[in-house]
């Protein structure tokens, strides 16, 4: 188990694996039949998944624009509260097709919230790529699912891979949990 600022880390999806399953999303995204494609990546969590991401689909014979918007959920927890979006995309939407690309989906809020934003300003479509779905943390009221998922995510708390802690642990090359208490 890795060490990482004192605290053992137990590794869930390792960095080759998640690697591999990059590559395959990219395959299933450029199957898609898209026009103007934008993709924004949903800040902070997805940077390194979206930076990944945005790389093999290049490979896979895509050349999207890129932007990025920070959405925050204020209140109690993210399950909670009110959204709002800290950061715009300075393109206009309209009549585009927008992958939205963050790092995990839980219980819906923030990703409805970023796409019925892109979807009022007039995009054409709106596909979400997530990197880890945990449908278990759905809301009853939020039937929204990702059109591309990396892996379904058991129900912990993960860090690495762009996600973090208290704003540590984002630089790890995998996604796991931290043990103990942090």
């Amino acid at each position: 188990m890795p060490v990482v600022r004192g605290k053992e880390i137990e590794v869930l999806f390792s960095a080759s694996a998640i690697a591999r399953r990059n590559l395959e999303l990219a395959k299933e995204i450029s199957e898609r039949e898209y026009d103007d494609l934008l993709v924004i990546s949903v800040l902070k969590g997805s940077f390194i998944f979206a930076a990944d991401l945005i790389r093999a689909m290049h490979d896979g014979g895509l050349s999207p624009e890129v932007e990025f918007i920070f959405i925050s959920s204020y209140g109690a927890g993210t399950t909670s509260g009110e959204v709002k979006v800290l950061r715009d995309i300075d393109n206009d939407v309209k009549g585009r097709d927008v992958l939205l690309i963050d790092d995990i989906l839980e219980s819906g809020k923030t990703l409805t919230f970023t796409r019925d934003l892109m979807l009022s300003r007039g995009a054409k479509s709106v596909s979400i790529a997530v990197l880890l779905d945990k449908r278990m943390r759905r809301q009853s009221d939020s039937a929204i699912d990702a059109d591309f998922v990396g892996f379904e995510c058991p129900d912990y708390f993960v860090v690495g891979y762009g996600m973090d802690v208290a704003h540590a642990f984002r630089e790890l090359p995998f996604v796991g949990v931290v043990k103990g208490d942090v």
